[in-house]
């Protein structure tokens, strides 16, 4: 009796191909390019920005719309939110995701004027600029491992130079440093520590010492404040106390002493007896003069 096998496939498999699979369509939809090569008025734009995993729709529309901007061209929120219909909400959080992921940095300069200002660049390969800002590991052989050797912060950049009073007494001195302290009462951007107090108290005196009331000081280093923020409040203070120095207070003379009163020597009355001054030759005192001018 023949015994059949259980595992044999009762007939062969033939393999079909991925184009004639019966459960495969042809695909004829999706995109297609009608494509005319650009001359003029073109902005390469890279496929890393167009297909990115991670951003939004709209921060890659926005990134492709900075790059296309000529130099100089205006890009805060506002304007942004004038020429779009989205709104200054959706542009700004399009403008941070943009900022997280290289395509944008904002940096603060300061004008020849002392303002501060708010500047927008943007990067169309932020992978380039990461390769530029990291240091070649091959060239540069590593630092030895010190465990325990403390990290040094990076210096900090001095303050500008402030005036000098002429005469730097102790009074004066403290009217300063308290008219700086009190600044953060009236804007708590002006915060200040006290080594930043200690550079800039000498400065405020010479305004004070110019006949400057501490309320003119205090509008003078508060008004027309940026509206971006204040980065480094000690700094911006310093240049103003350097930049805005008032002249000196005209010259007064002081007015002439009164004469001191005139004291008439002690006399006795030969009326009454009594002492009195009075110039000479009087040699009664004033009642006596009276009694005698009625007795006439």
């Amino acid at each position: 009796m023949d015994t059949q096998n259980p595992s044999a496939p009762p007939r062969a498999h033939v393999r079909v191909a991925g184009n004639t699979h019966p459960g495969r369509a042809h695909r004829t939809g999706g995109l297609q390019h009608d494509n005319t090569r650009h001359t003029t008025r073109f902005v390469v734009i890279g496929n890393h920005l167009a297909q990115h995993p991670e951003l939004s729709l709209l921060a890659i529309g926005l990134g492709t719309h900075l790059q296309s901007l000529p130099k100089g061209a205006p890009a805060d929120i506002k304007t942004l939110a004038a020429r779009f219909p989205e709104g200054a909400t959706r542009i700004a959080a399009a403008l941070r995701e943009l900022e997280s992921h290289g395509y944008l940095r904002r940096e603060r300069v300061r004008t020849s004027s002392g303002r501060i200002v708010t500047r927008t660049i943007s990067c169309n390969q932020p992978a380039a600029v990461r390769q530029r800002a990291e240091p070649c590991r091959e060239s540069t052989p590593p630092a030895p491992h010190l465990p325990h050797a403390p990290r040094k912060k990076p210096a900090r950049k001095a303050l500008p130079a402030v005036p000098r009073p002429a005469y730097s007494g102790p009074g004066i001195l403290q009217a300063a440093t308290d008219l700086l302290t009190d600044l953060r009462r009236h804007d708590s951007r002006l915060l200040l520590s006290a080594d930043d107090t200690a550079h800039l108290a000498p400065g405020v005196a010479a305004w004070l010492e110019r006949d400057v009331t501490p309320a003119a000081v205090r509008r003078a280093l508060t008004a027309d404040l940026p509206p971006e923020g204040v980065r480094r409040p000690a700094a911006l203070l310093a240049h103003r106390l350097a930049s805005q120095l008032p002249p000196p207070a005209p010259f007064r003379a002081q007015a002439a002493a009164p004469p001191p009163p005139v004291r008439h020597p002690l006399r006795n009355c030969d009326g009454c007896d009594r002492a009195f001054r009075a110039p000479a030759p009087t040699t009664h005192c004033r009642d006596c003069r009276t009694d005698l001018q009625e007795a006439a």
